[in-house]
């Protein structure tokens, strides 16, 4: 028998292949087995899920540096780490289409939200909400380069560290998130900014932990840090309506409270 990932020859009373590591899989696949799979996978009590969830929140600069420097082994790499939250920010996503008509997206109370020049855009958004979520990774790593100078990190690692920690706070913001849509989805919009301060307060503790800066100086550099990145995000999210004007699906008009 040749295991079934590196064709590595095996003896019989193997249970993991000695060469690549992989458990040995001598049955067919069932209901039962796949639930085992599942949960041992990611909700055992060493599983490093588990572990890299509990310790984004305790000590994330453990968790971070240690992938960059080689640990690969006790945590979840920020690419799985990444697609478990864009996985379930796509059901989040989904939720929000079809609650959609009983959001209220106006939370600043200026009448514009509803709007066909912002449901079109909400709805191009929904679409493309994985890509946009991608984006702010690089857009925090350039923010984050320019007001946190020097060589400790390069800009591949700086995308590691964002990369873990975004994708950290749409895991952590799952339940919520869902809660709010079936149980109340009214008040989801508004519940969307509170969202998005947690995001900045979560990605601020990470930043002061890997810098380990403190005081004045501390302050200062993460102001420059949440200008940068906020002048980029609302630039990136001002494109979606530029591009359907530049293309005439929308007009001026289409964004006008209606009478």
């Amino acid at each position: 028998m040749n295991c079934k990932n590196c064709e590595t020859p095996l003896r019989t009373d193997y249970s993991f292949c000695a060469n690549c590591g992989a458990k040995i899989i001598r049955n067919r696949i069932t209901f039962k087995n796949l639930w085992y799979d599942v949960t041992e996978r990611y909700f055992n009590v060493d599983n490093t899920f588990l572990r890299t969830f509990t310790h984004l929140f305790t000590k994330p600069e453990v968790v971070i540096e240690g992938y960059i420097k080689g640990i690969r082994k006790k945590y979840l790499n920020p690419i799985s780490y990444l697609g478990i939250a864009l996985t379930l920010s796509g059901f989040v996503v989904y939720l929000m289409a079809r609650a959609s008509g009983e959001i209220d997206f106006d939370v600043f109370g200026t009448g514009t939200a509803n709007t066909k020049g912002t449901q079109k855009v909400s709805e191009i958004t929904f679409d493309f909400q994985a890509l946009l979520f991608v984006m702010y990774i690089p857009m925090m790593a350039i923010a984050g380069w320019v007001a946190f100078q020097g060589k400790k990190y390069n800009f591949t690692e700086r995308l590691v560290a964002f990369m873990y920690s975004l994708a950290h706070y749409s895991i952590s913001t799952f339940i919520p998130s869902v809660l709010l849509l079936l149980l109340v989805p009214v008040i989801y919009g508004k519940a969307s900014l509170i969202f998005i301060l947690v995001m900045y307060i979560y990605i601020g503790y990470v930043i002061k932990r890997l810098s380990r800066l403190k005081g004045i100086a501390y302050i200062a550099r993460m102001l420059i840090f949440y200008i940068i990145f906020t002048f980029q995000y609302f630039g990136t999210s001002a494109l979606i309506p530029f591009y359907l004007i530049f293309t005439g699906q929308l007009a001026l008009d289409d964004f006008l409270p209606k009478k």
